[in-house]
């Protein structure tokens, strides 16, 4: 059984392992030993954090372990608030209109303007699934699991959540957007600045990038044509996210021009469909219920798994198996929060 969990000290090899795994453009996670032990450290320091009353400067970082094996297998997480330390800077595609009615002429241009709109508001982000693991709902299982964590304990978190989609770049690094900053501002290539940001070094980016729109109609034809397009590796995360409600609103990233999705959390698929019951624990109803993602409620000691769960309309109570119920750490009359793996449209 997959387990997902709060990371601790003792995940840090792991969490190395995917960070290498992971490639260049998965700026959440460097590898540079020092930044991930920041990562984690700050991970269970958020986890431990008592009376948040709102979204602040926590990080919520998971694994994902296969209990039969003990092995970490993948990684997701939420950034309770971003900006609030760091600039959060992104680009917003907008329009200007060159008219004039002497002329008869009216062109309608596309233009990026660099931005911090996204200041203050949840942003889940470092999810990353090992080549071994993928296969059946784990990829679906460790993004979800965010949703039901933030419904659960939502004064922890913005009502707007954002995701950024890794943009297009080569095999050897490079970004076809990137190339033309680069070749007119920053001298610098893909993967160096991605690594800069990273390890949280943003102030060349203020220093560097260019403070007044570009028209979009000035960029080369390959760094246009990337522009709001998805990584291939990233088509079924982004899909995943469109069919939770999330959409794009026209916000892109400085780097390699990836979109920007956002939802409200209380209309995101998962979280709406979510309910809280307490718990009965027998083995035979629970194996005749339906696949569901069920997460305990608390969050220093917080557990989910993916599993068959049968729900008692007339009793109100969620009926799970001896092995969720161990699985989770909670005993008969504790409650749980659920969501169906399929939903009936």
């Amino acid at each position: 059984m997959n387990v997902i969990r709060p990371i601790t000290a003792a995940d840090y090899a792991s969490l190395h392992d995917i960070a290498e795994e992971s490639g260049i453009g998965f700026t959440s996670l460097p590898v540079n030993e020092e930044l991930l032990r920041k990562k984690i450290n700050r991970a269970e320091a958020s986890f431990t954090k008592k009376n948040v009353t709102g979204p602040g400067d926590e990080s919520y970082l998971f694994v994902m372990e296969d209990t039969a094996t003990g092995q970490v297998v993948g990684t997701s997480g939420i950034e309770a608030a971003v900006g609030l330390d760091d600039a959060f800077y992104h680009y917003h595609i907008g329009k200007v209109v060159h008219a004039s009615r002497e002329l008869d002429i009216h062109n309608t241009v596309e233009i990026l303007t660099f931005c911090n709109d996204y200041t203050g508001v949840t942003e889940i982000c470092t999810l990353f699934l090992r080549e071994a693991a993928r296969g059946g709902i784990n990829g679906r299982f460790l993004s979800k699991v965010r949703f039901l964590f933030m419904m659960e304990h939502r004064e922890r978190f913005s009502e707007t959540v954002i995701a950024e989609m890794r943009g297009v770049s080569n095999e050897d690094g490079s970004s076809p957007f990137w190339e033309w900053l680069e070749e007119h501002f920053f001298s610098m290539d893909f993967p160096t600045a991605d690594y800069l940001t990273g390890i949280g070094n943003k102030v060349f980016i203020a220093e560097l990038m260019p403070k007044y729109p570009i028209y979009v109609n000035l960029l080369s034809e390959k760094a246009q044509a990337v522009i709001g397009q998805v990584h291939q590796k990233t088509r079924p995360a982004l899909q995943l996210l469109q069919e939770e409600g999330f959409s794009c609103r026209g916000y892109v990233d400085i780097f390699d021009a990836g979109p920007t999705v956002e939802a409200n959390l209380s209309h995101i698929r998962t979280a709406h469909a979510s309910r809280k019951l307490p718990v009965v624990i027998d083995d035979q109803t629970a194996a005749q219920g339906q696949g569901h993602y069920i997460i305990n409620t608390s969050i220093e000691d917080f557990r989910a798994v993916a599993t068959e769960m049968a729900v008692s309309e007339e009793q109100q109570v969620a009926v799970l198996s001896r092995q969720a119920a161990a699985a989770l750490n909670i005993s008969e009359g504790e409650s749980v929060r659920f969501a169906p793996v399929k939903f009936r449209d």
